[in-house]
């Protein structure tokens, strides 16, 4: 049979434009009509009606579902809902630029040829539910104005979604793609892939993901390239399964992007991409070695397990590592400029505006940290209590601390000023805690934990101990001071243990403050003087007396030479403040100091004096000494 399309033309088969024959001539080609016959209907305007009654030629009466052969229906415009649930397509189903003006249902068909809906728009709901394409799946470039879903739905073959619109949400749970799917430069609004299958490989490359997107529990058994992908909201990748190669270059995550309990069983290169929130790896596994390169305002890695080698460069982040595990060699290290993509532009971070790019790392509680190295991190707010092999830590680059309160404080009604040194930051909770805590200290944020110098005193020592093993002992010096506080502090330690450090701190700062030791130097040496030219020296120099006993022309002389006994000094005090005596005491002192005797005659008072000075003196010089020797070497 020889009939007229659409077009006006002559072709044979059944095409047929039904809007080109009269009522006669479509009923006597309806009626000619078996389930399974092939149609072409390209560029027909399909009513209610005649929808209807081209369906119910179709319809099997086995299944009660119309049953296609190859069905022909590009360019086709359907004015009202098309309802094809349950429908069997045996051949192919051309849809090409097809027009479904009140949505379309497909729920439950069976398509087990080829499938196009290239450039088909959808200005209503599309439901696929349930539906199985044993064929390729081509989507290119159509649109779906309303809700889109292809919930429990299976591609046996290769699903094309290049290019589509998803404009009001897309729902693909549970779905299973078998062969190689796209998305590349879809636009998708609120996106579920919940449970979703890929057995292939998988592109979301230059994807705009406009709404909320949620991948939680799928599995990507083959690639899994986001490459350039923007997500315009949170995405959710919790408890997905990434088993090949998996990319996120150059993608953008205007929230969260969530990866939590995620599972990466091969090498990854995880960005570099731009996260405007927060990126969460919290209880993530990572298989085989991966490179984290990323700009996010805060990277939560919390119990997350590495069980290869791992790097992560980063911009902008505060990380959270708590408990994380690996076993490893991980490095953590600041990147200072932007990241290049593939091709040599550089990553943009207009969404990280205003922020510092510096990397701060928030914890380290319950972790072993006998394989990690830190770069160029900031780590003022790090919690390290409970951490692991702290001493083996390497710190490399410019590893900042927080420091002590700046300036003059009072704490009651004393003035009290700290020595500059680097602190933890729970040392600054500690105080912050005290009563009558001077301005300055940190107060330590809700989760933090409460610790004290029992805990915080072995804290500086592992971090002391990192630094001398890294040949770096005047970085160590300002942890020696934080564990000498802390154990002054601890009312655990005995009392004549913190006293002797309160001694120690006092007169040297912990053998680390040359100028107290020598300002201490000073006053005794002072004093000592004071003491000498008061009390110390005689009022005069005892002379030598020579005495014996005339005897007989020939008999043997004996004579006696004795030094009197110096005579203390008296008359009122300032009589006794000359220049010939403060030069006599600056001489015992100067002696003393070098733990010398000057050989001056003194008072008994003054030779005891000499005795304590000739032994406290040369200590606070040792004390200075030691001070400096720790600042300089190498």
């Amino acid at each position: 049979m020889e009939t007229v399309g659409c077009n006006g033309a002559h072709v044979p088969g059944h095409t047929v434009c039904l809007a080109h024959v009269d009522e006669a001539g479509r009923d006597a080609y309806l009626a000619s009509l078996v389930p399974g016959a092939d149609v072409d209907h390209g560029g027909t305007t399909f009513t209610s009606d005649l929808l209807s009654r081209l369906l119910d030629a179709l319809r099997d009466l086995g299944t009660g579902q119309p049953h296609f052969g190859d069905a022909g229906f590009d360019g086709a415009v359907f004015t009202s809902n098309v309802n094809l649930e349950g429908a069997t397509f045996t051949g192919g189903a051309e849809f090409h630029g097809a027009t479904f003006a009140d949505g379309g249902r497909f729920d439950g068909a069976v398509f087990t040829s080829n499938v196009n809906f290239v450039r088909a728009e959808f200005t209503d709901r599309a439901g696929f539910t349930d539906a199985t394409f044993s064929g390729t799946a081509s989507f290119d470039d159509a649109t779906f104005s309303g809700s889109a879903s292809f919930d429990d739905a299976t591609f046996s073959g290769t699903a094309g979604f290049t290019g589509t619109t998803f404009t009001n949400g897309s729902g693909f749970i549970r779905t299973t793609f078998t062969g190689d799917t796209w998305f590349t430069n879809a636009t998708i609004g609120y996106a579920k892939f919940f449970d979703v299958t890929f057995a292939g490989n998988a592109w979301f490359n230059s994807a705009l993901f406009t709404g909320d997107t949620q991948f939680e529990g799928a599995t990507f058994a083959g690639g899994a390239w986001f490459d350039g992908a923007t997500f315009a909201s949170d995405a959710w990748f919790d408890g997905v399964t990434f088993t090949g190669d998996t990319r996120f270059d150059g993608a953008t995550f205007a929230g969260d992007a969530r990866f939590e309990e995620a599972v990466f069983e091969q090498s990854a290169n995880f960005g570099p991409l731009v996260c405007a929130g927060r990126v969460m790896l919290s209880w993530a596994a990572f298989d085989g070695p991966v490179t984290l390169t990323l700009a996010a305002r805060r990277l939560e890695c919390q119990r997350t397990r590495w069980s290869s080698t791992a790097e992560m460069r980063l911009r902008y982040a505060t990380v959270d590592f708590s408990y994380a595990v690996f076993e490893h060699p991980l490095t953590i290290a600041t990147e200072a400029d932007p990241f290049p993509l593939p091709g040599g532009a550089l990553m943009h971070e207009q969404v990280l505006a205003g922020a510092s790019s510096e990397v701060r790392l928030a914890s380290l509680r319950g972790v072993d940290a006998a394989h990690l190295v830190l770069a160029d991190i900031d780590l003022a707010e790090c919690l390290f209590a409970g951490t692991v092999h702290l001493d083996q830590v390497r710190l490399e680059g410019a590893c900042t601390f927080d420091a002590v309160p700046p300036g003059m404080h009072w704490v009651r009604r004393l003035p009290l000023r700290f020595t500059q040194r680097r602190t933890l930051a729970e040392e600054h909770h500690w105080r912050a805690r005290r009563p009558a805590a001077a301005r300055g200290w940190n107060t330590a944020l809700f989760g933090a934990g409460r610790v004290g110098p029992t805990q915080l005193a072995p804290v500086y020592r592992a971090l002391r101990k990192a630094l001398e093993d890294g040949k770096d002992e005047p970085g160590a010096a300002d942890f020696y001071y934080g564990e000498c506080e802390m154990r002054r502090h601890d009312t655990g330690r005995p009392l004549s243990e913190r006293a002797l450090l309160t001694a120690y701190w006092a007169l040297s700062g912990y053998g680390l403050r040359a100028l107290r030791a020598l300002a201490w130097l000073g006053v005794a040496m002072v004093v000592t003087i004071a003491v000498m030219v008061l009390w110390g020296l005689p009022t005069e120099e005892p002379k030598p007396t020579t005495t014996g006993r005339q005897v007989a022309v020939g008999q043997k002389v004996v004579l006696i030479t004795d030094t009197s006994v110096p005579v203390n000094p008296t008359g009122p005090l300032i009589e006794r403040v000359t220049i010939e005596r403060w030069e006599k005491s600056l001489r015992v002192v100067i002696n003393s100091v070098v733990f010398r005797s000057s050989g001056q005659d003194l008072t008994t008072f003054g030779t005891y004096t000499e005795m304590i000075s000739r032994l406290a003196e040369p200590v606070l010089l040792g004390l200075a000494v030691l001070a400096v020797r720790s600042r300089v070497k190498r």
